[in-house]
């Protein structure tokens, strides 16, 4: 039988594996104006970079493929203002430097307008500064790092997804209310996830937090974390992991028979994409037999996005739609949905805009108007306030079932303010234009 020490060595596979493969550039013919560098009369060039290898690629892999979709179908419908959606994925391994190198390409070579949703914390730390520097609007990144919402320093960039704290805050409060006293544990990426997610859910539960354990997204061994955690007695285990890390750590609990309730944030509680990666671990060992599903069951998740288990939500019913048609074989998870929000907001921002499209332009658009779409919480972005995103609701995962919502969204600050319910007046799809 093959122990969950092989699982591990799986996902160093994942980590160790890098391909430089990229999407081929083709000339374009931008103007020699910089505020329109990658916009012609029939296209605009947009690049990101993605973790389609490495140890971010399971489940963050789709987060380009729902975007390609989106653009694929716009495209189809003859575009916005007559140009066509030219989307460019470069693939950075979730490794910092290659980020850079990538950046560099898609910013010189291909001539893009803007970056979009480029992924990942230490990632598109380091590309930050470049892209400001040149001027290229760099939109909805794909973190909830509270360095993205710094106008005054970075005043190109933008949030998108809900900042770890805010996200924490949330999760802090509702376990408070509804585990009260019980003994919590921490499970954390060592970089900014862990002290923004720590200054959100230590406001409500530094009394009862007991342990704090850290991991390294490029060593894929957490034996000793969540050993850590049983020994603490933690009878609540927050993971502000990615879907890969919370999958193997849910599998090395169960191999030391330590069951607590598991609690997940939005970027790493892609249920459909932590049960294969379970499924793909338990492979030779003692779990193989039970099916994937059953590991999730009851896994508390906050969320900002309609989720891909929300059969009935109109938005969860147009991306099925278009996944169905654009992507046919691949998995329609929750971050195929985050992929495709993002494509549909820039997508609207691009109409807002209107035919005369520049640098200039775009960003003054986005900042003049109050955006709602298929997110369940209200998008802030203003001159003053670039943080995307502004709280989430509190679901839990029932296999084989719609998720049950134990808490309506709710929204927050990313410091000690309340935490209020709101109402979203939230448009149906087909209230969007999204091209024309």
């Amino acid at each position: 039988m093959r122990t969950l020490g092989t699982a591990a060595a799986a996902l160093a596979v994942a980590v160790l594996a890098a391909s430089c493969a990229g999407p081929e550039s083709a000339d374009q013919e931008t103007s020699p104006d910089a505020t329109t560098t990658g916009v012609t009369d029939d296209s605009v060039v947009i690049g990101t970079h993605q973790p389609l290898t490495g140890p971010a690629s399971p489940g963050f892999a789709h987060v380009s493929t729902g975007a390609s979709a989106v653009f694929d179908h716009i495209n189809d419908n003859g575009g916005i203002h007559g140009r066509k959606i030219d989307y460019r994925v470069e693939d950075d391994g979730f490794d910092p430097a290659r980020t850079m190198d990538v950046t560099r390409s898609l910013v010189d070579d291909d001539g893009i307008f803007a970056m979009l949703g480029g992924l990942g914390t230490p990632t598109h730390e380091s590309v930050i500064e470049e892209l400001n520097d040149e001027g290229v609007p760099d939109l909805f990144v794909s973190s909830g790092a509270l360095a993205w919402d710094q106008p005054e320093e970075y005043p190109h960039s933008y949030g998108f997804q809900v900042d770890y704290s805010k996200e924490a805050k949330v999760q802090g409060a509702y376990l408070a209310e509804n585990f009260p006293g019980d003994d919590v544990g921490l499970l954390y990426q060592n970089d900014d996830v862990g002290p923004a997610s720590h200054s959100g859910i230590e406001q409500y539960l530094i009394d009862d937090i007991v342990a704090w354990e850290s991991y390294d997204p490029g060593v894929p061994e957490l034996d000793g974390q969540v050993t850590e955690l049983k020994a603490a007695d933690a009878e609540v285990a927050v993971c502000y992991c990615i879907p890969a890390f919370l999958g193997l750590a849910i599998l090395e609990a169960q191999e030391i028979g330590y069951e607590p309730q598991w609690v997940a944030p939005s970027f790493g509680g892609d249920v459909e994409t932590i049960s294969q990666l379970i499924e793909e671990y338990a492979e030779g060992t003692p779990a193989e037999d039970v099916p994937p599903e059953t590991f999730t069951d009851g896994l508390i998740i906050t969320a900002f996005l309609p989720m891909a288990a929300q059969e009935d939500d109109p938005w969860t019913a147009f991306y099925r739609e278009i996944h169905e048609e654009y992507n046919e074989g691949a998995p329609f998870t929750d971050t195929t949905v985050y992929g495709m929000v993002q494509a549909t907001l820039f997508a609207q921002l691009l109409m807002e805009v209107g035919p005369d499209l520049d640098r200039e332009r775009l960003l003054g658009t986005l900042n003049s108007r109050e955006w709602t779409g298929p997110g369940l919480v209200p998008f802030v972005a203003t001159e003053d306030d670039h943080s995307g995103y502004s709280g989430v609701m509190v679901v839990r995962n029932r296999a084989g079932e719609e998720p049950e919502i134990l808490q309506e969204p709710r929204v927050t600050d990313s410091d000690g303010g309340e935490i209020l319910p709101f109402e979203l007046d939230r448009p149906a799809p087909d209230e969007v234009p999204l091209f024309g």
